[in-house]
């Protein structure tokens, strides 16, 4: 027989001819579904003439003829499909089936036979040799399929009889008394999922389970039951379907329902269905073979098992074996797979491996296995072979008025039952669950039966455990059983038996048990109350056993938690145990407990109070019993609250808190889950929004919900609208489209604390978005709307903007990523910039922001001083910032901009840039720039403009006077016009910069207008000399222009001459900045020649052949001119061009050409030309090759020339060589020479020269190779006419020698030596002598000589010394090692000189018996009136004698004694003989040891020490309260000009005391009190008195946490320190906050020279302002920034304003985190700029 309807048409009409008028009826009720199915089979155009039909019945019987026409194969799945999905009454699906051609099963059994006997003959050769087999293999292979058949019609009785129609039909009418879980079947939601990314997920460690979690790009789609085995699969693979769902969902219901589908023909796909349950696998003990698992197991074949069973593998592909509840399994999964070949079919092996093996298509290849289980880790062998991914999601609304209609369908308040349901939002979450839709309908029909006005609900799913409980107790028992309390007595024991058996059961990981396992009265019980269900039980081949399990698993979980809640055994510490959490959480992937999904739940839930009297009547126990039970589980959720959750548990925590009804616990529970709602990638149903929503309700604090990528069904957010307390709510999925936004929308108005609202990443159009703002609109407390990333094309713009100014307190909207439309983008700037709280609109190609006021929003605070003391003046205006950097706007939309921009009268900054404009749309802005009200500034940049365009916006600086800055760059495509803010609104008063020269500032010449000159800058540009022509002729109209930058062009030659006849056309410009640009020598020249160009030039710098930089003064005044010309190539051949420019400048003030290639002959070139250089100049020229003969052809020039007062020369690395000249007499004549490696033909040459200057002041040698007999010609060789010369040798032999011996040597001067310094340390041999030579009085010598004993040896030398030394003012020596003869000739010759006015010992080597002679030889020294001993080790035993001396000194004024051991005696003994010594003015007690007692003696005779200028007492150990008494003493010290108390640990109050002793300080200039303990409080304090002294020349508070209020303060009097030069504040934990105040002050003091802020907070902010200040500061020459937080743009803004800068010498930047990159990059540019360590 042939399949049906395959060629026969005829047949296929008459069927769907019977079958139609009853379709037509049915399908007229569901028009959705049938349209939707239809174009699976039916073409869309012909779909497409339905749309005009409005009548359903019409519609139905359309589609069914295109159904018709499609084919019988068409067909044939329609009839499927419906069957599938939909209960249809008998009659109707017997006609359907038929007309697919399976009426009946006998017929479709015996089609598919001789199909497969037809298929199974081969083709050709083998089809011949098939022809000629024997009768016998014919009649076998009959007999197997007669066996096989007979097999399925066994396998069809048997599943009708377990699960079909007809067991439900025959037992309707006990239905309303069957057991929960037990209902009419109503189909459930299914949603598929994609498995692409199972792998990756489940690979991660996850708290989540393998089938919940879904990123967001496995979207789920909605699926009918008939659809998990529709799709395509290789012939011969097996097809794995994995089904899951939360516990209640309907899993195995919808198994038992579609084997009973199978049963009745409607998947004739299948040949074979299996239907194993895990909890009746588990009991297995023994290993099977395959057949064994299908026969045994299942079903055993009445006859020919081996022939049922090759028939069943050789058919495999129509085999459906289904494995439900996989969660239920109790061995392990882990199993390995078997080997590539294939295990043998024979072979036993366990359940785990057999069921990995089927799935993995070892066994049976070609079969389908669906598996079911509650969400879990998959096992990993399970993890590549999953086809298909759906879970069941239970009922939606649809599906619970359904069966709640089916449930009461014999009632007359079905109604009131389906109204009850829907109006509670509580009730309705938990019908979403098939299960416990099934309890709630049991408990609202007693209910309603019972007490018909007055229903009362239960508020939990356990309380709803608990009445169904109890209803069924009562409905076998019957009114007269009496109350709750006697019918549970009535059965105590039972059911005490019964949960103690449900404990057990979880704990043994049992669920089945056998007759045994059950005690008899237990059995009874719940079997007649269908607690228990009972069934047949195989473990063999043999009889069956009987098996009993609970009905469902979550019933087990509520008996077993009652177990635990009522049993006398189980104490606190066992409770604890069980219900903590965490155990359930040990593996991230998997709970430990598989068995106890809902247990925790369930314990939660009896812990309420309304749960409490149940439990007494169970237990027979006081309140107090079963109370601190409850507080157990109480407490343990409390602990869990505080500990690390994600999502998943974050949820089931409020699932326990929801279900015990606790407000305080939820309270507490609440608030430290507070910040740690996010939610990714995995679905939340109903209920659990509505724990969510309990736990957040019940806190305190406003918190933030985010879901990422989540499933959130659109009933969730019925139950969001009801959680107060949520400040930002965000949903970031794809899946949020229009409805999900018309949803949300309704709810937005229950959330009065909602700030801000995101939903991003969806599908939401124009339509949605107007929708969702219609509802915010009234949401008056909304700050904050995201609705990035979703459709909005074309936005309704004018009405959403209307909907959004009326929200007083809205900030932002982000409609970024929505593809908007040209026209949308212009609409929206039209209609934002005249939207009265639009402060900002920023649209870029993929961003769309809107900025609003904000009625909380305050205005920026002012750091300014006095504007913060007008700010009652400053009138609040409206600043609007409009961005359009949209690449699709060109020239022919210009006129529309211009028309939107002139609409708003308070733009302060337009943003154009990276569109389409032009030279042509350009031009139309800058023509209409004068009616636009634009106050910062007009962005144009990346618009492919020309130099013709560039031209039009330098020409908007004399057409628009408010035009303060045009800044362009060709090769970056960079046009920016800034315009000048008026004063009246701005919020700090602009500052111009300063560029001009010292002497510009110091004579007044700025003559500042109010208003700022404009400047140009045009960067980048490879401006050629065709383009200057052009530029040149607009520039000279820029007379108003106060800078042009020049920088990164090709100017060149004809360039350079063509904008320096500009120059005088500018006559208020103040610097030319021509960096990166080529130059040539000639140029560089060409450059030096704008000196006679134009007068205003004061400062000309050209280095790196390719840098130059001009300062220009106010007016043509003669001021002082430097010059600097460095690394430009410079050589012989420009020296006398160079001259000729020099020459006829007269106010020069610096020439600088540094690192050039003059050579020798470049040198004398020059120094030929020097005598015409007029005035008083410095010449710089280190690193330009010169050698020693150019050396000595320079001090040969210096010894004959008149003007040339000063050579410095340095030929090592440094390579320095400095020539200053001076106009007219200068009595300085000074030499300085140092690493020359001169060699003796140099120095014979170099002594004869000197032998001709008789005017030499002071000579330097360093290094040079001078050995000692050339030092003795040296001294021969230096003499004057009158006056001071000073000598000064340094060479390695200067340590090495006695002072003896180098005395010896200085007596061979010709003059009277006045000085004589000795510093070894530094290998310094050092002399002053003084001309012309006086000879002192013979009888004089020999009266000191007398002092002698007679046996001294070297008298002669001592003679010889002694009339040298006759007027020794000064004697230095460091770090000598002093003999007993040379400390002997000291203390006898040299001490008692009578004009010894300075002594010096320090750091230097004396023997104990040494440094006593010496210290007693001290009172010889009358005259004295500078003593310095620091760094002798002297002792206190030391300070008697050396008191005594003092003694002896009536002029000391200085005394130096730190870095010794005095202590507190010697201190104490010094102070008393200070105390008499009224011309003391400098003491230096520092490092010495001395604490309290030392000190507070030493303050008392401070008291009458009225002439001290300088106190140094750093380093020592007092405590706070010597401090104290020392400030107090300062306080009488008015003369004191030096204080320094570093190192000294004060303290506060100590600081405190000195802030109130400052006023009386009036002359103070160097102040160092770092490194004190100071904190803000006594920084605040010190800060605040600093103001009174004005002569203040350096700061020091390095080191002392200061805080930000002692900056501040400090930076607020900073503008009264008009002679500071020095501040440091290192280490005080500056940052950014502080920055802007301090730079403000810094501005404000003029004489600033160095800032040390080194180990800072200091970021990029800092930088900033620090940078913004550095032009202002004209004197500063060191900035210290080491180790801070400064990134690549602080780095950058600071070299952009040290480019203007010429004085400062360097800024230090090391370790701060700048990318090495930039770092050299910015060295190069500027070497300036330190970022070693140095």
């Amino acid at each position: 027989m042939q399949p049906p309807f395959q060629d026969d048409d005829l047949d296929l009409r008459a069927a769907v001819a019977r079958a139609r008028p009853q379709l037509v009826e049915f399908l007229s009720h569901c028009p959705d579904w049938l349209l939707m199915t239809s174009q699976h089979f039916v073409p869309e155009a012909a779909l497409s003439s339905l749309g005009g039909i409005t009548d359903h019945k019409e519609k139905a019987s359309v589609l069914l003829d295109l159904l018709e026409e499609a084919g019988p194969a068409a067909w044939k799945h329609f009839a499927q499909s419906i069957c599938m999905e939909y209960d249809l009454p008998l009659d109707l699906e017997i006609l359907l089936m038929s007309s697919a051609g399976e009426g009946n099963f006998s017929q479709t059994e015996e089609a598919s036979t001789d199909t497969r006997a037809q298929s199974s003959v081969p083709k050709g050769s083998a089809r011949r040799r098939h022809c000629s087999s024997s009768g016998g293999d014919k009649d076998a292979k009959q007999q197997r399929l007669d066996s096989s058949a007979k097999y399925r019609h066994l396998l069809v009785d048997s599943i009708r009889q377990r699960y079909g129609s007809r067991r439900e039909a025959g037992a309707e009418a006990q239905e309303q008394t069957q057991p929960p879980f037990n209902q009419a079947f109503v189909n459930v939601v299914i949603r598929q999922r994609k498995v692409s990314r199972l792998k990756e997920r489940t690979e991660k460690p996850r708290e989540d389970v393998a089938g919940a979690p879904e990123p967001e790009e496995c979207a789920d789609t909605a699926m009918k039951v008939s659809d998990l085995f529709c799709s395509e699969a290789p012939s011969g693979t097996t097809k794995v379907v994995f089904l899951f769902g939360k516990p209640g969902t309907g899993k195995t219901r919808l198994m038992h329902r579609i084997c009973q589908k199978w049963a009745e023909g409607v998947l004739p796909h299948f040949l074979f269905t299996f239907l194993f349950e895990f909890r009746q696998l588990n009991l297995l003990k023994r290993k099977l073979t395959l057949k064994e698992l299908l026969f045994d197991m299942f079903l055993q074949p009445e006859d020919s098992p081996d022939a049922v069973f090759q028939d069943l593998l050789e058919n495999a592909q129509q085999t459906l074996i289904i494995f439900d509840g996989l969660d239920e399994f109790a061995a392990n999964m882990d199993v390995s797979l078997s080997s590539k070949r294939g295990p043998a079919v024979t072979s036993p092996m366990s359940i785990a491996q057999l069921f990995a093996d089927l799935c993995h298509g070892k066994l049976l290849p070609g079969c389908t296995v669906l598996v079911t289980s509650r969400p879990k880790r998959l096992p990993d062998f399970l993890l590549y072979a999953v086809g298909v991914l759906a879970e069941i999601w239970g009922f939606d609304h649809k599906k619970v008025e359904e069966y709640i209609s089916h449930y009461f369908r014999q009632h007359s308040f079905r109604e009131r039952a389906i109204a009850h349901v829907k109006n509670n939002t509580k009730l309705l979450s938990m019908c979403f669950i098939p299960a416990l839709c099934n309890i709630v309908c049991i408990c609202l029909e007693y209910l309603l039966l019972k007490h018909p006005m007055s229903v009362e609900l239960p508020q939990t799913m356990t309380q709803f455990y608990i009445k169904m409980f109890l209803i069924f107790l009562n409905k076998q028992q019957g009114d007269c059983a009496g109350d709750e309390e006697t019918q549970l007595n009535c059965n105590k024991k039972a059911i005490l038996g019964l949960f103690d058996l449900a404990l057990r059961g979880l704990e043994e990981k049992k669920l089945v048990f056998y007759v045994d396992d059950i005690p008899e009265d237990v059995k009874e019980f719940a079997s007649l109350h269908g607690l228990l269900t009972l069934f047949e039980v195989k473990t063999s081949g043999t009889c069956p056993e009987v098996g009993y399990a609970f009905v469902h698993l979550s019933l087990q979980e509520f008996f077993a938690a009652l177990c635990l809640m009522v049993s006398r055994r189980v104490d606190k510490n066992y409770l604890k145990k069980k219900f903590f959490l965490k155990s359930k959480w040990t593996l991230k992937n998997e709970t430990k407990t598989e068995f106890m999904e809902n247990f925790h739940i369930f314990l939660s839930g009896l812990s309420s109070k309304e749960c409490r009297t149940f439990l007494m009547l169970l237990a027979e126990q006081g309140e107090a019993w079963v109370q601190e039970k409850q507080d157990v589980i109480l407490q343990s959720l409390k602990k869990l609250a505080a500990t690390h959750l994600t999502g998943p548990k974050v949820l089931e925590l409020c699932h326990c808190t929801f279900e015990t009804q606790n407000l305080e616990v939820a309270q507490h529970i609440g608030s430290l889950l507070n910040f740690k709602y996010e939610f990714k990638n995995f679905r939340l149903t109903t209920l659990d929004m509505s724990a969510l929503v309990f736990v957040i309700n019940s806190g305190q604090d406003l918190t933030c919900l985010d879901f990422a990528g989540c499933l959130v069904d659109l009933d969730c957010l019925e139950v969001l609208a009801g959680c107060k307390n949520v400040e930002h709510l965000s949903f970031r999925s794809r899946r949020c489209g229009d409805d999900f936004a018309a949803a949300l929308s309704k709810g937005l108005r229950g959330m009065g604390s909602l700030r801000k609202l995101e939903l991003t990443g969806g599908s939401i159009t124009a339509e949605g978005m107007t929708n969702l703002v219609q509802s915010a609109s009234h949401c008056l407390q909304l700050e904050e709307i995201n609705l990035q990333s979703n459709r909005i094309r074309d936005p309704e713009v004018k009405r959403v903007m209307d909907l959004f100014s009326r929200m007083e307190k809205l900030k932002k909207v982000d409609l970024s990523n929505n593809h908007l439309s040209l026209n949308a983008v212009l609409s929206l700037a039209k209609e934002g910039i005249v939207c009265q709280n639009v402060t900002e609109l920023c649209v870029r190609v993929d961003t769309a922001i809107i900025y609003f006021s904000g009625a909380s929003e305050k205005g920026p605070r002012s750091l300014d001083l006095k504007l913060e003391e007008n700010k009652e003046h400053v009138i609040p205006t409206r600043h609007v910032k409009l961005c359009l950097q949209d690449h699709r706007l060109s020239s022919q939309h210009a006129k529309r901009i211009v028309a939107i921009l002139q609409s708003c009268s308070c733009l302060s900054e337009v943003d154009l840039s990276g569109n389409k404009l032009g030279d042509e749309g350009c031009s139309c802005l800058l023509e209409s720039l004068t009616y636009l009200s634009i106050s910062k500034q007009l962005n144009l940049s990346q618009n492919r403009l020309s130099v013709t365009g560039i031209c039009n916006l330098l020409k908007s600086v004399n057409t628009c006077p408010k035009v303060m800055e045009v800044q362009v760059s060709l090769c970056r495509d960079t046009a920016v016009l800034r315009f000048r803010e008026d004063r009246k609104f701005a919020s700090i008063p602009p500052r111009e910069e300063s560029v001009f020269s010292t002497d510009d500032q110091q004579h007044g010449e700025e003559n500042q207008t109010t208003n700022n000159p404009p400047k140009i800058r045009l960067t980048d540009c490879n401006f050629q000399a065709s383009d200057l022509k052009n530029l040149c002729a607009v520039l000279k109209e820029c007379g108003r222009i106060s800078e042009l930058d020049l920088s990164r062009n090709y100017l060149g030659d004809e360039g350079l001459l063509q904008l320096f006849q500009c120059l005088p056309k500018l006559k208020m410009l103040r610097s030319l900045n021509i960096r990166k640009n080529p130059l040539s020598p000639h140029c560089a020249v060409l450059l030096l020649n704008s000196i006679n160009l134009c007068e205003r030039v004061r400062v000309v710098e050209v280095w790196s052949s390719e840098n130059a930089f001009l300062h220009l003064g106010a007016s043509m005044r003669s001021q002082r001119t430097s010059c600097r010309l460095t690394g430009c190539a410079l050589g012989e051949g420009q020296v006398e061009e160079l001259c000729n420019v020099l020459e006829q400048h007269g106010w020069l003030a610096e020439v600088d050409l540094s690192r050039n290639q003059l050579g020798d002959e470049g040198l004398r070139c020059l120094l030929d030309h020097l005598h015409r250089v007029p005035g008083t100049c410095s010449l710089n020229l280190s690193h330009n090759g010169i050698s020693q003969d150019g050396v000595l052809h320079l001090i040969n020039a210096f010894v004959t020339s008149g003007n040339t007062t000063e050579v410095q020369v340095s030929l090592c690395s440094k390579a320095t060589l400095i020539i200053k000249l001076t106009r007219g007499d200068d009595p300085k004549k000074i030499l300085r020479l140092a690493e020359c490696n001169f060699q003796p033909e140099h120095l014979e040459k170099l002594f004869s020269l000197l032998e001709k200057c008789t005017g030499l002041t002071e000579y330097t040698s360093s290094n040079n190779n001078v050995t000692v007999q050339a030092a003795e010609r040296l001294l021969h060789s230096l003499s004057k006419d009158l006056g001071l010369l000073k000598i000064s040798i340094e060479e390695p032999w200067v340590c090495k020698e006695r002072v003896m011996n180098l005395l010896e040597l200085a007596v061979q001067v010709s003059g009277n030596i006045t000085e004589i310094t000795i510093c070894k340390d530094k290998t310094l041999f050092q002399l002053v002598i003084s001309f012309p030579n006086c000879l002192e009085k013979v009888e004089s010598v020999v009266s000191r000589l007398s002092l002698y004993k007679p046996e001294i040896k070297n008298s002669s030398f001592c003679q010889r010394l002694c009339e040298k030394c006759a007027q020794l003012q000064e004697l230095r020596w460091s770090h000598v090692e002093l003999h007993e003869d040379e400390a002997e000739m000291l203390v006898r010759i040299l001490l008692p000189l009578p004009e010894l006015k300075m002594f010096g010992l320090t750091s230097s080597s004396v023997t104990p018996t040494g440094i006593d002679y010496l210290i007693s030889g001290l009172q010889s020294c009358q005259a004295i009136e500078e003593l310095n001993l620091e760094y002798m080790k002297l002792s206190s035993a030391t300070i008697p004698e050396l008191v005594l001396g003092l003694c002896e000194m009536p002029s000391l004024k200085s005394l130096s004694l730190n870095h010794n051991s005095i202590g507190n005696d010697g201190c104490s003994r010094l102070a008393e003989t200070l105390r008499n010594m009224h011309n003391m003015e400098e003491i230096n007690l520092s490092h010495n040891k001395i604490g309290d007692p030392g000190l507070i003696n030493l303050a008392a005779a401070l008291l009458e020490m009225q002439n001290l200028k300088k106190i140094d007492l750093s380093g020592n150990c007092p405590s706070p309260a010597g401090g104290e008494k020392l400030m107090e003493a300062l306080a009488h010290c008015k003369h004191v000009k030096e204080l320094l108390l570093s190192r000294n640990g004060f303290g506060d109050r100590t600081a405190v005391t000195l802030a109130l002793c400052l006023p009386h300080m009036t002359k103070l200039k160097i102040l160092h009190f770092q490194n004190n303990n100071i904190g803000q409080a006594g920084g605040l304090e010190l800060a605040r008195a600093l103001v009174v002294c004005g002569l203040l020349e350096e700061i020091s508070l390095a080191e002392n946490h200061l805080g930000e209020q002692s900056i501040h303060a400090l930076s607020e009097g900073l503008p009264c320190f008009k002679h500071l030069q020095k501040i440091d504040l290192k280490f005080c934990g500056i940052t950014d906050a502080a920055s802007r105040s301090l730079s403000l002050g810094f501005r404000q003091c003029p004489s600033m020279e160095e800032i040390i802020l080194s180990w800072n907070a200091l970021g990029d902010g800092g930088a900033r302002e620090l940078a913004t200040a550095l032009p202002e500061m004209a004197k500063l020459k060191v900035l210290d920034l080491e180790k801070n937080r400064i990134g690549a743009c602080g780095a950058k803004k600071l070299a952009e304003k040290l480019a203007k800068c010429p004085e400062i010498q360097f800024i230090r930047l090391w370790d701060n985190p700048v990318p090495k990159g930039l770092t050299e990059s910015l060295t190069r540019q500027d070497s300036r700029l330190c970022f070693s360590f140095n």
